[in-house]
């Protein structure tokens, strides 16, 4: 047992004579911590439905739809020549699309009348619509007579707005 006390003292002895470590140097001092540099990321932009030019509200197709015509008439009037160039042409090369002509006239008339104006003015234009490069089997003439007045009223402002022949795309 004394071998154990003395063994013990001398361990106790030991562990109090220990040196302690030197100060250690102060460090560099360390940069802030920069941060990376952002990589530029690519926005992501989905794109941009492409519409068909007759649901553009920009594009000729969507804007010039509808004929006018002079009272009692259904010739078409040089002024709507670039419009229906262009419908025609369009649907010249989209055989799939078919379009209804919708003609239409003032309240004026009888009935039966103006259903026969109307489908002359639907005619008139589908013709056109042919003659640009439309197929036949594309474009369908229909009347509506006094039916479909876009304008209300009993004077000549709204009669000329009833007057018409308007491009109707699925």
């Amino acid at each position: 047992m004394k071998n154990i006390l003395t063994c013990a003292a001398a361990a106790a002895l030991l562990g109090a004579c220990a040196t302690t470590p030197p100060p250690a140097a102060p460090a560099a001092p360390v940069a802030a911590a920069q941060p990376a540099p952002a990589k530029p990321v690519a926005a992501v932009v989905a794109p941009a439905p492409v519409l068909p030019p007759y649901k553009d509200p920009s594009n000729i197709l969507y804007k010039e739809r509808s004929v006018f015509f002079d009272f009692d008439n259904y010739t078409v009037k040089p002024v709507y020549n670039t419009a229906l160039t262009a419908h025609g042409k369009f649907l010249s090369t989209a055989a799939d699309i078919k379009v209804r002509v919708e003609g239409n006239s003032d309240e004026r008339g009888s009935a039966e009348y103006n259903l026969a104006l109307g489908q002359k003015r639907a005619e008139a234009v589908k013709k056109v619509l042919v003659v640009q490069g439309a197929k036949e089997a594309q474009v369908e003439a229909v009347s509506f007579g006094k039916e479909k007045p876009k304008a209300e009223g009993h004077n000549e402002a709204a009669w000329s707005q009833n007057r018409r022949a308007d491009i109707v795309y699925p």
